[in-house]
């Protein structure tokens, strides 16, 4: 029988392109809020000769997931999720980018805990954003209760995002909201392995996507050119990446983050010391 895999955020950039890769010979289910670029990418793939079924799915909203995925199971053994779908602090306030990547992170990956076929794996969309923001500020402590209290944990959450003013909060809780994509990928891998399963996350740099380019004038344009390698990623670069944390052939790996940036948190890093060092 043919292994579903599951893409949410399928209509973006790298959901397209992962798509294009591990739909060869398999279903792929694409999940998305924007009804016109879902339809986009689903007449995409039928004309490539992919098999692929569009939803129309909210991540933040725990039932219409589990629709979703329900909807998946009943187009064979759910395999493999790659979980894109997320936003950038030019698309919302603090809030919403806490619920959209963290909720929505936490929704997507328990649903596939409940229902995914034994050996299958999920990839979680970091960011190397999550890399880039001091070990101090994160709010780890408050991580684990979104497992068991959501609306303590939004708010814990959004209190750790007024360190620097109401301009940059949207930009502090996308940090924030990566780092917990890592953590939880990491944290639960003991128990999705109870289960069978793998669950590994990706931070990916700055990417020539829409999101992507949304950040250019944010700071993203000048990481770029901080980079080991000087340049924007390419969506299949990473979707490459993607579909080989799904795969088969990486069995072994599981509850960790793969930063995938060009060389622009090494730069960085690399820098300071340097200047540090600097009489």
């Amino acid at each position: 029988m043919s292994r579903v895999t599951v893409i949410t955020g399928g209509a973006g950039g790298m959901g397209v392109a992962t798509a294009k890769i591990v739909g060869q010979g398999n279903p792929v289910l694409l999940c998305d809020v924007r009804q016109d670029r879902l339809d986009d990418a689903a007449a995409t793939m039928r004309d490539l000769g992919i098999d692929a079924t569009a939803v129309n799915c909210d991540v933040t909203d725990r039932q219409a997931v589990d629709e979703m995925f329900r909807t998946a199971a009943g187009l064979g053994p759910v395999a493999a999720v790659v979980h894109a779908a997320g936003v950038s602090p030019a698309m919302g306030d603090a809030e919403y980018v806490l619920r959209t990547n963290a909720i929505g992170t936490l929704n997507v990956n328990e649903a596939f805990f409940a229902s995914a076929a034994d050996g299958g794996a999920i990839v979680n969309v970091a960011s190397m954003a999550a890399h880039l923001m001091p070990e101090e500020l994160i709010p780890v402590a408050a991580f684990p209760s979104a497992l068991t209290d959501q609306k303590a944990f939004l708010a814990d959450l959004l209190a750790a995002c007024d360190i620097a003013g109401a301009e940059a909060r949207s930009g502090i809780a996308y940090a924030v909201s990566k780092n917990f994509v890592k953590w939880y990928s990491s944290a639960q891998a003991e128990r999705f392995n109870g289960r069978g399963l793998r669950i590994v996350s990706v931070s990916p740099g700055s990417v020539d996507t829409e999101m992507g380019r949304l950040e250019e004038a944010g700071g993203a344009g000048a990481l770029v050119m901080d980079a080991a390698v000087p340049r924007w990623g390419r969506p299949e670069e990473m979707a490459e990446l993607f579909a080989y944390c799904v795969s088969d052939k990486a069995g072994y790996l599981t509850g960790t983050d793969i930063l995938n940036d060009g060389g622009v948190v090494a730069s960085l890093r690399e820098r300071a010391r340097a200047a540090a060092a600097t009489p």
